[in-house]
This record gives structure tokens, C-alpha cells and sequence, in this order.
């Protein structure tokens, strides 16, 4: 026999199978039931506060409501499909083990209210877990960064070499993109710990709730003060959604410079067996498979945040049932971005630099260039002259397949008398970097105040 919908007085007849199934969001939303049954503590609390209920009923839904928690924890709740969402399991479960106080619980309340709360509790908390893990990473890179200083790498741009950097200097790069991504996350935590509880479907309660309580109660900063707009938001699931897309697009930069840096094309990193797989057919291959899905995931949530855009751009206020569709998006976002973040801080902590090979690949290019350029002005001549004069001088050198510290000074002079015995010093890697002293800049004295700095916080 069909079990009876508490929205059933309406209905003549049953629920066709196909609609039950199409319709329910319980094998998803299930990942909400502790979010959600707290969020009914605070209710019932505040019902037994305000005299709604009598204080004795009150306690007896909320000590059903913490065995509930402990049932389905243990994995012996009953779950069935014809229960539709989390939210109705829950209150069918309660109202089984108490009696018919348990629907006194939806007192002052809809689902339209109870799912935003639950949504909003769920993401602080995966907000303050991805919070925790970004703080992990930025460790890594700093203490990565302190115990690497003074190795030397190409810097590009357009993936051609350009100038030396300090790869230490490189690291901290993505120590401002982490950075960054905390912010983002903490702007949005703060979004999210609002209060939606009290506005009932979308226009408020005939009883007298006390809605800044159950906030408290629940750790949250204030309460929506639109009903209609605390139903039908959902900006701050786009929030956190666009903040895991950008923290899955810096993550993934990270993990395409280790793919090709870890290539045999380039030999600048090795990156851990434990990190790496194995080819079915070739046995020499190392693949550098968890960069490689750090990368490829990033789509999921660039993917995910279209998906709640798209769902919410044209929906008229306020509740609809397409909003059901959003938790998935939400839910994979947070596990990928948690995943990912894992991942590339163990890749982080275990890869080996190839200090010879860096330093090798710096010399094998024209990365002083712009120290020539650099060396001409100071001399006195033109920057756009002497950029002239230098890129001919890169010319001569790949005619000759020579580099610029092999040309002898007679050749220099003859692209400009202004060239004198001290363009030696001006054209090494050591003082390339060491020159480099503005704030920010790849200097080792920028690099050691920012170092420095970034300890003190």
C-alpha cells in the first residue's frame, strides 16, 4: 500500500510510480539529513520558547530528532523513495517514533524555508572545510618556497622562455591565487550564514516566531528580511560555486605546468611514484595521472556553475520545483574542489626539483635579453634603441647557434660602442635575478621580505 503524502488532503488519488521517482530529490538531498535535523532542533526550541507548542512536547521532538540523527548515522534509518526528499523522511520517521506530536514540528514552517536553511548550514561547513584545506596548501608553497629558494627557472610567457625567475618567486605566485580563493570563500561564507527560517513557503507565518532565535541557535549572523527573496535565493550557492570554478581553474594551471614540467621534454620537476601510474603496455611510463584529473575536473565545475545559473535565470519569485536541481551541482562542486586541493598538495610536498636542469634550460635561451636592453639605456642609449640593437645581437646568436654569454665583446661592440667590459655582469642569470629589487619582483631580497612577511601572519 502507497504510504500517504502529507500533501495528500488535496488528492483524489495516488501518486503515479513514474512521478515519485522523477520527482524525488532523496537519493541526493540524503547528504543534508544532520544540517537539516538541526535546523529542526532550533525550530522546535523556539516553538517551545514563543508557547507555539507546550515546552514537554518541544523536548520529546527533539530528542526524537537526535535518535533520528543516530539512526541513520548507524545506517538503520528506514529510507523510502515515496518519502520524496530528506526533509519528509526525517519529520514520517519522527512522527513514527513519537506519535502524532511529531507533526507539530512543521509548525510555522515550509519546505520551501527548511531546504534553503538546510543549503545554507551544508555549504558553511564545506566552506570552512575548503577554508582549512586552502590554508594546508598555502603552507606547502611557502615552506616549498623557503626550502627551494635560490633555485633558478625560466619564467615565460606565451610558453616561451622570457626571464629567470627565482622558483621560489614562482611558488608564491600561487600563493596569491590561494590567497585570493580564501577570500572569495570567506565572502561567501558570509552570504550563506543568513537565516532563511520563518519565511515559510514565501510570505512570512501567522504565528508569532522569533526567527532571530533559531539564527542564533544556529550560529547564523542575521535572518533574510525578505520572505520572498529568502525562498527563492539562491545567489549564495552561485557564490560558493563561482569561488570552487576559480579555485578549480588556478588548480589547474598548477597541475598543467606539472604535467609539462615533469615531461622528459622539460625534466624540470619528478613528481612521486605514489602520485603517478603506470602504462597497461609501455613500461616505461610514469604518468602524472592525478595532475592530469586535477586538470580534467576543472570542467565539472566551470560545468556547475553554468548548471545553477542556467536553472535560476528564468524562474518568476518565489519557490519553484526547479530549484530542486540545485544540490547536485552544489554538492559535487564541494567534493571536487576538496578532492583536487588534496591532491595537488600532495603533489606539492613530494615533487623533486631539477635545480641543473632549470638552470641549464636559463642558459640555453637569450633570458638576459632584456638585462642587455636594460645595460644599453643605462648607458645612455634610447630604451627603444637599444631594444633594436639587443633583438639583433639574439639574431646574430641564432645564426651562429651561439649564446649571448659565448659572443665576445669585439662582437658586442660592433652592434654598439656603448658596450663596455662590465656587460658580463649585466648579462648573468645571478644578476638578472639579483637586480630585480621592486617590491614584488623576482629579487632574492623581494623574495626573502615577502617570505618574511607572509611568516608573520
Amino acid at each position: 500500500m502507497a504510504k500517504k503524502k502529507a500533501w495528500g488532503g488535496r488528492f483524489g488519488g495516488e501518486t503515479d510510480r513514474f512521478v515519485e521517482e522523477f520527482t524525488a530529490s532523496i537519493p541526493f538531498d540524503v547528504l543534508l539529513y544532520r544540517h537539516d535535523i538541526a535546523g529542526s532542533v532550533a525550530h522546535a526550541r523556539m516553538l517551545g520558547k514563543r508557547g507555539i507548542l507546550p515546552k514537554a512536547e518541544a523536548e520529546r521532538i527533539v530528542k526524537g530528532l537526535v535518535a533520528i540523527r543516530g539512526e541513520i548515522e548507524s545506517g538503520k534509518f528506514p529510507f523510502d523513495l515515496s518519502d520524496e526528499d530528506i526533509h519528509m523522511a526525517i519529520e514520517r520517521r519522527l512522527i513514527r517514533r513519537i506519535g502524532p506530536v511529531g507533526g507539530k514540528l512543521h509548525t510555522g514552517r515550509s519546505r520551501n524555508d527548511q531546504v534553503a536553511t538546510d543549503l545554507r548550514l551544508y555549504l558553511r561547513e564545506e566552506i570552512d572545510e575548503i577554508l582549512e584545506l586552502l590554508a594546508g596548501i598555502e603552507e606547502t608553497v611557502v615552506s616549498r618556497a623557503e626550502e627551494l629558494f635560490g633555485i633558478v627557472l625560466p619564467g615565460y610567457t606565451h610558453l616561451q622562455r622570457a626571464q629567470p625567475i627565482l622558483f621560489s618567486h614562482y611558488l608564491l605566485a600561487y600563493r596569491e591565487m590561494f590567497a585570493r580563493d580564501a577570500d572569495r570563500f570567506l565572502e561567501a561564507r558570509r552570504r550563506v550564514n543568513v537565516s532563511p527560517l520563518g519565511a515559510g513557503a514565501l510570505a512570512g507565518s501567522t504565528f508569532p516566531l522569533d526567527r532571530a532565535f533559531t539564527a542564533r541557535a544556529l550560529g547564523m549572523d542575521g535572518v533574510c528580511e525578505n520572505s520572498i527573496d529568502a525562498v527563492s535565493d539562491r545567489d549564495f550557492a552561485a557564490d560558493f560555486l563561482y569561488a570552487c570554478a576559480v579555485t578549480m581553474m588556478h588548480l589547474s594551471r598548477l597541475a598543467e605546468e606539472m604535467v609539462y614540467w615533469s615531461s622528459s621534454e622539460f625534466r624540470f620537476l619528478s613528481l612521486p611514484d605514489a602520485l603517478c601510474t603506470g602504462s597497461s603496455i609501455m613500461p616505461q611510463k610514469k604518468n602524472p595521472d592525478v595532475a592530469e584529473l586535477i586538470r580534467g575536473k576543472t570542467g565539472r565545475a566551470y560545468g556547475n556553475l553554468t548548471n545553477l545559473l542556467t536553472l535560476m535565470k528564468g524562474l518568476p519569485l518565489a519557490y519553484n520545483r526547479d530549484m530542486q536541481e540545485d544540490k547536485e551541482p552544489v554538492f559535487d562542486s564541494a567534493r571536487t574542489v576538496k578532492d583536487c586541493l588534496i591532491g595537488a598538495n600532495l603533489l606539492l610536498r613530494g615533487m623533486e626539483v631539477n635545480e641543473e636542469r632549470m638552470r641549464a634550460a636559463c642558459d640555453d635561451g637569450f633570458l638576459t635579453a632584456t638585462d642587455l636592453a636594460d645595460y644599453l639605456a643605462r648607458k645612455g642609449v634610447p630604451f627603444r634603441k637599444a631594444h633594436e640593437i639587443t633583438g639583433k645581437i639574439v639574431r646574430h646568436c641564432e645564426e651562429r647557434g651561439a649564446r649571448l654569454k659565448d659572443l665576445s665583446l669585439k662582437e658586442l661592440r660592433a652592434f654598439s660602442k656603448a658596450i663596455g667590459e662590465d656587460v658580463r655582469s649585466a648579462i648573468s642569470l645571478t644578476n638578472s635575478v639579483r637586480l630585480r629589487k621592486t617590491r614584488g619582483g623576482t629579487g632574492a631580497q623581494a623574495v626573502r621580505d615577502r617570505l618574511s612577511s607572509l611568516r608573520k601572519k
